[in-house]
């Protein structure tokens, strides 16, 4: 066993009973496909297909991938991959001595190519088809993604109209690319079911750029889902520009407040909001989880009540709001007011005050500029009337 400790872990079962268990599910999976494909390779034996009979060894893969696509959830994805990479020769000379004579799979492999692709045609979920292209990139296929880089290289992608199969092709490309640090989603067809379909994109990204893409309240509720994920890798979203109005803001705000978002900066300028929007927000902005630094509501209508609800938050010894922008957002005195009260009962982090475009009045700005040169304060940044 001392050549396996890295493989497996002892344990104690039932009565103290020493059990061996796998370091990895990965190894565990490898092992399966190992053995699927050695059964069928020496003895004939095709352990996916559900009746036994003496087929081709295509049949294999053919009734693997039907199989691990019964699965929504994927469990059967990585054994899949495992057992589509040990058909290729060049892998196989890794096994000298498991293996009995087979001759040349070439075309088996082409049968096998030829299958995913008809499946990938068809209309699956996008997570099923995602893995279906890492089993063609396990076969070394990537015709596909070929077709995709040449349309994004003509620069048509934005017009052209996208088979699922295509779509599919585009997310797996993005989501293999060394450089997926930045998501913009204008470079492509503007729209709703154009963002559901870059989900997985989104939440692989560090900053998504929605802005005026034509969105609505459906996508807020599809970006609160990817918040809430505990793989999202999301810093930075904007989705200015966008008719989502209050109730598109009330969406988004279930996945603000989860435990698992780190969303640090969050841009909805010009979306339709009023002061509704600035009530959901406290509780993001109050809470001792919320990871968001920089807020930009400019160009709504929020108005002073609206304000009211925002000073709420910055009372709020958790918020950690360093840059605030509600530029040209129907802001008068009383609500400058507000704010230089709310930064006076609490000496937040609040860096930077963006409130050019509203009218301040002179007692606003006396009020306001009095935080920024008080050095108690940490308010650096501080843009009134133009």
């Amino acid at each position: 066993m001392c050549q396996c400790t890295q493989i497996f872990r002892e344990e104690s079962g039932l009565n103290q009973i020493k059990v061996y268990c796998f370091v990895h599910l990965s190894i565990q999976e490898f092992l399966a496909a190992l053995y699927v494909f050695l059964m069928f390779t020496n003895d004939n034996n095709n352990l996916m297909a559900k009746e036994k009979s003496l087929r081709n060894k295509s049949s294999l893969y053919e009734d693997a991938v039907d199989h691990a696509l019964q699965f929504e959830n994927g469990h059967l994805d990585l054994f899949l991959r495992f057992l589509l990479g040990l058909s290729l020769q060049s892998n196989q000379h890794l096994l000298q001595g498991l293996l009995s004579p087979t001759g040349s799979g070439s075309q088996s492999n082409k049968e096998t190519v030829r299958y995913i692709k008809e499946k990938i045609r068809k209309k699956l979920p996008l997570q099923r088809c995602i893995n279906l292209f890492h089993c063609l990139n396990e076969l070394n296929d990537h015709s596909l993604v070929e077709e995709i880089q040449s349309y994004l290289r003509s620069g048509s992608i934005s017009k052209s109209k996208l088979s699922s199969g295509q779509w599919s092709a585009l997310v797996f490309m993005l989501l293999t690319s060394e450089k997926l640090d930045v998501f913009d989603l204008k470079k492509y067809i503007r729209s709703d079911a154009t963002l559901l379909k870059f989900l997985p994109v989104v939440r692989s990204s560090r900053t998504a750029l929605l802005n005026e893409c034509k969105l609505t309240k459906k996508s807020c509720e599809a970006i609160a889902s990817v918040l809430k994920s505990n793989s999202c890798c999301l810093r930075v979203l904007d989705m200015s520009g966008n008719k989502l109005q209050d109730s598109g803001v009330k969406l988004l705000s279930a996945g603000l407040e989860d435990s698992h978002c780190k969303l640090e900066t969050l841009k909805l300028i010009d979306c339709n909001l009023t002061e509704k929007s600035c009530e959901v927000l406290v509780s993001t902005l109050s809470s001792n989880t919320s990871s968001l630094r920089e807020l930009d509501l400019g160009g709504n209508e929020l108005q002073d009540s609206g304000v009211r609800f925002i000073c709420a938050g910055l009372e709020n010894p958790q918020c950690k709001l360093e840059t605030l922008r509600l530029a040209g957002s129907r802001i008068e005195e009383e609500g400058c007011v507000s704010l230089a009260s709310a930064l006076r009962s609490n000496p937040s982090h609040l860096k930077e005050l963006d409130l050019s475009g509203n009218t301040s009045g002179d007692s606003g700005v006396k009020l306001l500029s009095s935080v920024q040169e008080d050095p108690l304060y940490k308010l650096e940044t501080l843009r009134l009337n133009d």
